[in-house]
């Protein structure tokens, strides 16, 4: 019974992987054009202006992650306001979602990346097939009171499971939380906007919004991140009392 249940789920990852990221990506479509991105900020500005304040975004649920929630619907863009789905937007056969951040003050268009998205997806798979029938996810060591990395072994896996950067290529840990969240550690990669940018955050002081103010991304699947007495980021702890 357990193994016809793994077998169902397996196919079900498989399934999952071919229809998140279809093979026939173009690899024209991969990088986030500059132009791109004014082209859709200047169409989110117009239907704004069109239509008293409102966003064109898809409808998400309310426990939605910030950085994935405000997810737009070129559907109600184009054509009147964008006259072509960006070739960079998943919709146009690209590699990125695009997304609004800072949606109550200034809305701007940013970028999450699809193949993250599906990464991550897939891992989830993955611990559901272990807990089935360990019921506890695959722990490994403890990162911070709330993080942990993932048993790689346990999860069949040959290596730690990651994710590519958006911002500097380089391998980002996935990790889980004490609830079986899954989040991407972005510490090297703020590590890297840090030394390239003029804000000088304070430690303490929650900086995930440095990472979409000096990127052309948001930071998907992301705790919340500081800098220590060091500089050097840090996971931003809650304080209990």
């Amino acid at each position: 019974m357990i193994k016809a249940k793994v077998s169902v789920t397996l196919l079900a990852l498989i399934l999952l992987t071919g229809c998140l990221y279809p093979e026939n990506r173009k690899a024209e479509n991969r990088v986030p054009y500059e132009e791109q991105l004014q082209s859709v900020q200047t169409a989110i500005e117009e239907f704004q202006k069109a239509t008293n304040g409102l966003l064109p975004i898809e409808t998400k649920e309310a426990d939605t992650p910030v950085f994935q929630k405000y997810v737009i619907d070129f559907k109600r863009l184009s054509p009147r306001y964008l006259h072509d789905v960006p070739s960079t937007s998943f919709e146009g056969g690209g590699e990125y979602i695009y997304v609004l951040t800072d949606v109550e003050k200034k809305p701007t268009v940013k970028l999450l990346d699809v193949k993250m998205t599906q990464t991550i997806s897939e891992l989830r798979l993955r611990i559901k097939i272990y807990q089935d029938e360990h019921t506890y996810p695959p722990y490994g060591k403890v990162v911070s009171k709330q993080l942990y990395t993932l048993n790689e072994k346990k999860l069949g896996l040959k290596t730690p499971p990651t994710v590519m950067s958006p911002v500097t290529g380089n391998s980002l840990p996935l990790l889980i939380s004490s609830n079986g969240e899954i989040y991407v550690d972005y510490r090297s990669d703020f590590a890297h906007i840090l030394k390239n940018t003029k804000q000088k955050p304070k430690p303490g002081e929650n900086i995930q919004d440095v990472y979409w103010q000096e990127t052309p991304f948001v930071p998907a699947f992301s705790v919340p991140y500081t800098i220590n007495k060091k500089g050097e980021p840090a996971f931003l702890e809650k304080k209990t009392s």
